[in-house]
Order: C-alpha cells, then sequence, then structure tokens
C-alpha cells in the first residue's frame, strides 16, 4: 500500500513496459517459414507414418476423431492425381493433362482407415446417426457420450468428401445419417443449430445409447440372431453389464453366414437400426445444450452447403423451390437457407455480428472464429444456390473482420479492438477440436482472393501461414485446418465462371461438371448473362459464346478459351 501511495508513477511506468513487453511478444512474427508443396509432402509423410493402422486414427485413448487431419490427406488425394510421365506434345503443353503430381498412396489409405474404423460402431451412434466426442479406449468402442455440433460438422464433411473420392456408398450413408440427425435432433425451429447434446441421462453417462441382450431381442423380436451377429452382442455385453454398438462382422462375412445376398445386408441392418431408434425413443433424452453460437454453426452450414449440392434427394424430381438453387437435395439445402437467415438476423442485430444466442437473446462479445467460420459457410451455400446475396455477406464480414481483428505482424487476433480492454488480446494460432480462428480466417481469405481477385486478401493470408509453418512441420496434428488452407493456396486453384444464357438452369450441365467429384481447389461463380452488380467480380467480362451457355476456366484470373459443353469443361478441369 504504502508502495502505491509513495512511487505510482514508478509502477505505472514498470507495468506499461512490461505490458508493452508482453504484446511484442504475443504478436511477434517469430515463425516465418512459408509452406511449399515439398513441406506438405513431408507432413502427410508424417502424419501416415505415425498413424495407427492397428486400431485406426492417431495416438493412444483418449482418441480423437481428427476430422481436419483426415481432410487435409482427402484433399491432397483428390488435388494431386498421379499421371503418366510422359513427354508431353506442343498441343498439351500447358494443358492440365501434361502436370505430374504424385502424392503416396497411404495418405487415402489413411484417412480412410481411419473413417471406416470409427463409423463400425461406438464412437458412431450406428442407431441415430452422429459422433460422439472422443472415444475412451484404443478401439473407438466405448466413447464419452455428449454429442458436439462441431464434430458432426467436421466429420459429415470428411465422409462426405471420402464418397466423392471413392464412390463408395458407406461413406455417403454414414455422411447422411450424420446430417439427418443434426437436423432431427440438434435444430431449433428458427433454424439454428444447437451446440451439443450430454453425456448423461438419468444420471449415468451413455444409459440412453447401450443395450442389454434383452432390450435388443424385445425392439427385434425374430432379426435378433442376424443383428447380434453383425455386432457381436452377448448376454454379458461389452461395457458395464451392457452392450455399446461396433460392427463385429463385414457384409461379406454376415451374408455368407446367413445365406443372404451382400448387397441384402445393410438393408437389413437399416430396418433394424429403424427399429431400435423407434425403441429408444421411448427412453428419457440426454439434455440438450440450446446454446446456438455463430462459429459452430458457421462449420454446419458449409457441411449441409456442401451436401445440399452433391447428393440427391428422394424428392430430387419435384420443383424445388428456388430454381436458381440447383440444389440436388432439397432437405438439406432448406436447412441451410435457414440456418444462416438465422444467423444474419438474430446473430447479426444491428449488422454487429454476435458470438452467442438462447432463448432470443444475443450476447454482446463475438471473436474472429465467429466471423471466419460464418464467410466459409456463406461461400459455400453460395457455391450451392449462386445467390449473391451470400456473397456480399461473405465480403461485408470479411471487411469487418479485418477492420476489427487484423494484428500489423500478421494474422488476427481473437477478440476485436473495440471488444472489452483486455492486458493482451489472445491471438491463437493452434487448431484443437475447433480449428482455430486464425486458420479460418486464413482460408476464407484465400477463397474470397480466388472469387474477386483482391491482392489485399491473399496477402493477409500468406502473411498468416507462414506464422505457423515451422510449428506445422513439428505438430501437423495440431495445425490440420491451416495445412488444408496452405493447400488451398499452394494451387493450383482453379476459378471456374459460368455465364447462362436463358437462367441458371439452362447451364446446369456445366454446374454439374464442376460439382462432380470431390475438387478442393476450384471454386465456382454462376450467374444468368449479364451477372448483377454484387455478383463476384470473377464472373465481369465473361460473354455468352455465340449467345449460348459458357464456363471460363482461370487461373489468377487469367483463363483459357471458355466452353460451352460439359464435356469440354471436365477436361479442362482434369
Amino acid at each position: 500500500v504504502r508502495t502505491w501511495r509513495e512511487e505510482r508513477g514508478e509502477i505505472t511506468r514498470v507495468g506499461g513496459q512490461v505490458t508493452q513487453h508482453l504484446q511484442a511478444a504475443l504478436s511477434a512474427a517469430s515463425n516465418t517459414l512459408a509452406l511449399t508443396s515439398e513441406h506438405l509432402g513431408a507432413i502427410a509423410n508424417k502424419l501416415v507414418e505415425s498413424y495407427d493402422w492397428g486400431y485406426g486414427g492417431w495416438g493412444s485413448a483418449p482418441k480423437f476423431p481428427q476430422p481436419m487431419t483426415i481432410d487435409f490427406l482427402l484433399a491432397r488425394a483428390a488435388q494431386h492425381r498421379t499421371t503418366e510421365n510422359t513427354e508431353s506434345t506442343e498441343s498439351q503443353k500447358g494443358s492440365v493433362n501434361s502436370v505430374v503430381s504424385v502424392v503416396n498412396p497411404k495418405e487415402l489409405d489413411a484417412a480412410l482407415h481411419a473413417l471406416k474404423a470409427m463409423a463400425r460402431g461406438g464412437m458412431y451412434d450406428v442407431v441415430g446417426g452422429g459422433f460422439a466426442r472422443y472415444s475412451t479406449d484404443n478401439f473407438w468402442r466405448v466413447p464419452h457420450f455428449e454429442k458436439m455440433l462441431y464434430d458432426n460438422a467436421q466429420l459429415a464433411r470428411a465422409y462426405l468428401h471420402a464418397w466423392q473420392i471413392t464412390g463408395d456408398a458407406f461413406y455417403r450413408r454414414v455422411a447422411e445419417e450424420t446430417l439427418d440427425f443434426v437436423a432431427r435432433e440438434m435444430t431449433h425451429p428458427d433454424g439454428g443449430f444447437y451446440s451439443s447434446l450430454d453425456a448423461d441421462s438419468e444420471g449415468e453417462e451413455g444409459k440412453f445409447y447401450v443395450w442389454t441382450a434383452d432390450e435388443l431381442r424385445a425392439a427385434l423380436d425374430s432379426a435378433y440372431d442376424f443383428f447380434a451377429a453383425a455386432y457381436g452382442v452377448t448376454e454379458r455385453g461389452n461395457w458395464e453389464g451392457r452392450t455399446v454398438l461396433q460392427r463385429a462382422l463385414d457384409d461379406s462375412t454376415l451374408a455368407a453366414r446367413f445365406k443372404i445376398d451382400v448387397e441384402a445386408v445393410p438393408v437389413e441392418l437399416a430396418e433394424c437400426h429403424s427399429r431400435l431408434l423407434a425403441a429408444r425413443g421411448g427412453r428419457v433424452r440426454p439434455a440438450t445444450d440450446d446454446k446456438v453460437l455463430t462459429a459452430w454453426n458457421g462449420l454446419m452450414l458449409g457441411t449441409f452447403a456442401e451436401a445440399a449440392r452433391v447428393l440427391t434427394s428422394d424428392n430430387a424430381g419435384e420443383e424445388i423451390a428456388s430454381v436458381a438453387s440447383l440444389s440436388r437435395n432439397d432437405t438439406y439445402y432448406k436447412l441451410a437457407t435457414r440456418n444462416v437467415e438465422f444467423l444474419l438476423t438474430a446473430l447479426r442485430p444491428n449488422g454487429q455480428l454476435r458470438r452467442s444466442w438462447r432463448d432470443g437473446k444475443a450476447t454482446v462479445e463475438v471473436f474472429l472464429e465467429d466471423h471466419a467460420a460464418l464467410i466459409l459457410g456463406l461461400l459455400e451455400l453460395y457455391q450451392t444456390d449462386f445467390d449473391n446475396k451470400r456473397f456480399a455477406s461473405a465480403l461485408e464480414l470479411a471487411d469487418e473482420m479485418i477492420a476489427r481483428f487484423r494484428d500489423p505482424a500478421g494474422g488476427f487476433f481473437d477478440t476485436p479492438s473495440d471488444g472489452e480492454t483486455l492486458l493482451l488480446r489472445p491471438k491463437d494460432l493452434q487448431d484443437n477440436a475447433t480449428p482455430s480462428g486464425n486458420a479460418l480466417a486464413c482460408e476464407a481469405l484465400l477463397k474470397l482472393a480466388a472469387f474477386t481477385d483482391n491482392g489485399e486478401y491473399r496477402d493477409l493470408a500468406e502473411k498468416s501461414l507462414t506464422l505457423i509453418g515451422e510449428y506445422a512441420l513439428k505438430y501437423p496434428l495440431a495445425f490440420a485446418r491451416w495445412l488444408s488452407a496452405a493447400e488451398f493456396a499452394l494451387g493450383p486453384v482453379k476459378q471456374v465462371a459460368v455465364v447462362a444464357e436463358a437462367g441458371l438452369e439452362s447451364a446446369r450441365e456445366l454446374v454439374d461438371a464442376v460439382r462432380a467429384g470431390f475438387r478442393p481447389n476450384v471454386v465456382i461463380a454462376a450467374s444468368s448473362y449479364p451477372p448483377g452488380k454484387d455478383a463476384p467480380p470473377l464472373l465481369r467480362d465473361r460473354p455468352l459464346v455465340n449467345g449460348r451457355s459458357a464456363a471460363y476456366v482461370c487461373e489468377g484470373f487469367v483463363c483459357k478459351q471458355p466452353v460451352t459443353s460439359a464435356e469440354e469443361l471436365r477436361a479442362l478441369l482434369g
């Protein structure tokens, strides 16, 4: 007290110096390695070498799903294709097919192995869809039963991409079941997505999800023996006297044992799952954390938007409300559009984005990840329905993000400049269970640069990437979303501009050619000709070809000759 009273000026001076030192240390770009394609290849090899080929995933129990790492490996598998290393002719020089880029095939093997391991059950709810937070054991069998929105957003996206790469219906089914679970159990009537479902019900963890043999017999009747063989059900169970459902026999073995066609196995199991879901509906449900968080909703929005444009729905033959959407799955498209409308109204009152909403009230605070995740979700939805409002909102949020969160030393602070006064503004670079705000911001700016040719967006993103280069080489699992951003930054990025002669439906074949397969380094803008004033700059100065719909494939806003057929467009895209 005496010191404060008599030497307050000195205390203030020293305190100011310490604060300045800490702030400088926090925002200094101590890591300035620019990642190269060779670095990303070395990182991918490191991930393959450390992969658990016995049980799947990385590390030992508790085992976390690592969807960002899986998606990085899937993106590499889709982007880098092995082609025959032959001498190109004069006419082939500069063409897509003359580029030779090779990745270790085990990168894809590891990603798919991890997805298969988790989806056998345990971690994955085979009855109702959706993933738990993590596995308490090495076998992905007994999870911590809490279900988080962010896990399901990222994992559904990874399974969707795996299906696009492989065509294996297994991955599609898991993606759809997970999305259907979110739609059924984690969606507010106004369109926001809830944060989580608790692990406990009636005071017991997992009680809602596990089964005794007698409960299964009662629900399945004559199908019990078939189901019990599929899931290795015994009278004593596999966890505290009950059974956590996890596949024990694959489809071929099960078909042989019960003398049925292998194609009939998933159909029979789906019927069993449906009966069990109905039976489980009579149980006391776990509590729901009904907060609507902008960042987590942005992740889920992006996944629903992607699913809407690549998955064919049961009502594909019906008239979709917005013909311009070109959506193949009306259910997922409506979920995405209702969600974005909710986020841009309830969570953006008076034009200011907010972090959290519950019971009609939004909080005051907002963080970097809220802006960045929502921008990415908007860009995915724009590429699904080509509504210029989505793109305009993404631009507004990006410019606001730069103005309020930018760190002049590189990257972004987690808190806004006009927010609560803190001794130190945090700046987290590491990805955890959710991507870091900085990784999302970097990816968002790179994609906006591809649509706009805005050099500032690109420069900010590239400067951000240098902050994590050395760390990512040493600890790739902790910077996996950054790695996907780096893969996009290193390109080549193909920018596709589609102009339609008479409404977007007239260019459907061109749009579908771009959507065929997983193309992580492709962005697409489309519009009726001429494009509106709010359309992405990528569409400017792109005329029709002899009055016909046309597609322009560009790199760095330098375009090849436009094409008018899906076949020609597929050739340009490789």
